[in-house]
């Protein structure tokens, strides 16, 4: 190499140098610790493997399996997948927005227990509230034996597409109802007063003052409830209804990975562009109101609706709770008669908990110097860490177990058929969620403290294990508590990843209501429910 080359080839190396530096530096200047650093990549490279060889079986799949099934199942299913999302989703902000409406800017009789109540339905598992209404409106169902001794048709169909859309909204409206009511409890009073001073009626005031003002939150609720709808799997297979990941599950289960991993790319693309259209549409509303002319919203008075109203507040309450807990209640009672709380109860609730426990530390650990690093040293890579890592939960549970199974199946085969998949799925699946606690925590703490822990010498590391998380230690348990319920609940990663004989209670309600027996399905539901209360109670005080 002559003189020339090796000055060109320092030149080169200078400026990867720099072109690396100001890739990695953070916003304020600083440089971020290399070991956390390095640690986050190697988090965020794990997290998003599974994901990335579905996405790469799919691109290699072969262009007349595509050609076959663009042919055959994915217009179908593009069809069934869009119409259930669209039509729950219309219909559960609709629901959403009036609650919040009805609960926290009218005199509405009790409305303080009600801001609970409307809630409960995000506790119940849909796979646990579509086996209920089973029971109640099913073929052999509870309303079928009182409808056939006055009638001789019987008019309802559980096992239709509005079967499937009434299920599902029942359980997913409390997204926009939640979002909406903190939106609706901040909003200032004066804007509607000077509305009506401009002549408007209250009808007007809501559409042209109110309204806008909710728009984010009606945005943040519809994408939350159509990312769900994308992906459940459980509501959508017990009543009979197919969409992108039934279609997957089923694949899966006939063991034609191709397909599988084309209908998941197919899949992945409608979530991205559902993704897309939120972000853009939130860039668009943006509404601001001053504090300095800020007066609590006052509560309207229904007069003679009040009756009505509340009519229909109780409506959706019997139907979305009432119902579903008195079936549930029914049917374990009978179980507990019936020996259903035996030794093989206890160990699948064991199971569970096992599984969901050591999800949740594992998360808690290494959510940490992930979030630390994005709150404390922000810049272009720790940005792009932080969006790897949420890749996996805004994905459907089946498409992260059908790449956790194409990676262990192909380079980690010991692990294979053991409960090491569940761990790696639930921890790709429900990571964010520790991270979105643990940032809320961290976002309370002054970087000043960091600053004085550095000057006496500690290192970054140090900085966060010794000074930082005792500070944080609420929200990074409060993280590891969504995670564990969460893990709980999780039926379509259980299922296609458990081992041989390892059951949870998600997959012991699934099996034992697809084979009729509620009387065992309904205590381990119900155990769900009661564990996934504790979340509520968390979100409810934020």
């Amino acid at each position: 190499m002559n003189r020339q080359e090796q000055s060109d080839f320092k030149a080169r190396n200078r400026a990867f140098r720099a072109f690396f530096q100001n890739f990695i530096k953070s916003q304020n200047g600083s440089q971020p610790d290399y070991i956390l650093l390095l640690l986050s990549l190697m988090i965020a490279f794990v997290m998003f493997i599974p994901i990335l060889y579905v996405i790469w079986s799919s691109l290699f799949a072969g262009t007349e399996q595509w050609i076959k099934l663009l042919d055959t199942r994915i217009p179908g299913l593009l069809w069934n997948t869009l119409s259930l999302t669209f039509t729950v989703t219309i219909l559960s902000v609709s629901i959403g927005i009036s609650l919040a409406w009805f609960v926290n800017r009218c005199d509405l009789p009790g409305r303080k227990v009600w801001q609970w109540l409307l809630a409960l339905p995000l506790v119940i598992p849909p796979y646990v509230g579509a086996m209920t209404y089973i029971i109640i409106f099913g073929p052999t169902g509870w309303l079928k034996e009182k409808w056939m001794n006055w009638f001789s048709e019987y008019p309802i169909n559980i096992y239709s597409f509005w079967g499937v859309v009434f299920v599902l909204t029942m359980f997913t409206y409390p997204y926009v109802f939640l979002i909406a009511s903190s939106a609706l409890r901040k909003m200032n009073q004066s804007f509607e007063d000077a509305a009506r001073i401009q002549g408007l009626n209250t009808f007007q005031v809501f559409w042209k003052v109110n309204l806008p003002f909710l728009r984010p939150a009606i945005g943040a609720g519809a994408i939350l409830i159509s990312l769900y709808v994308l992906s459940d799997f459980g509501a959508i297979a017990m009543l009979r209804y197919t969409t992108f990941t039934a279609a997957i599950y089923y694949q899966m289960g006939n063991y034609d990975h191709v397909s599988a991993s084309i209908l998941s790319m197919v899949l992945i693309l409608i979530t991205l562009v559902f993704l897309a259209v939120e972000r853009r549409t939130r860039l668009k509303q943006r509404y601001y109101q001053t504090s300095n002319t800020y007066k609590k919203p006052s509560l309207l008075s229904l007069g003679k609706w009040k009756a009505p109203v509340l009519i229909y507040v109780l409506g959706i309450f019997s139907l979305a709770v009432l119902l579903p807990t008195i079936v549930l209640i029914y049917w374990s009672s009978v179980g507990v008669m019936e020996g259903a709380l035996d030794s093989r109860f206890w160990g699948y609730a064991w199971n569970s908990v096992l599984v969901a426990g050591v999800s949740a530390l594992i998360c808690m650990i290494i959510a940490l110097p992930i979030v630390y690093l994005k709150l404390r040293y922000p810049s272009v890579l720790t940005n792009i860490i932080d969006k790897i890592t949420y890749s996996g939960y805004a994905l459907p549970g089946v498409i992260v177990a059908l790449g956790v199974v194409f990676v262990f199946n192909q380079y980690i085969p010991w692990l294979y058929n053991t409960i090491a998949l569940l761990f790696f799925a639930y921890i790709v699946r429900f990571l964010p969620q520790a991270m979105q606690s643990g940032e809320a925590a961290l976002s309370l703490v002054s970087p000043r403290i960091d600053e004085a822990a550095r000057s006496l010498g500690y290192s970054p590391v140090k900085v966060m294990l010794k000074v930082i998380v005792p500070l944080i230690i609420p929200g990074i348990l409060a993280g590891g508590a969504l995670v564990f319920v969460s893990s709980i609940k999780e039926l379509p990663a259980t299922l296609l990843l458990r081992p041989p004989g390892f059951d949870t209670l998600a997959v012991r309600v699934w099996t034992e209501a697809s084979e009729a027996v509620y009387h065992l399905a309904a205590p381990a539901a119900l155990l769900i429910i009661i564990v996934s209360m504790l979340p509520l109670r968390f979100m409810l005080k934020k």
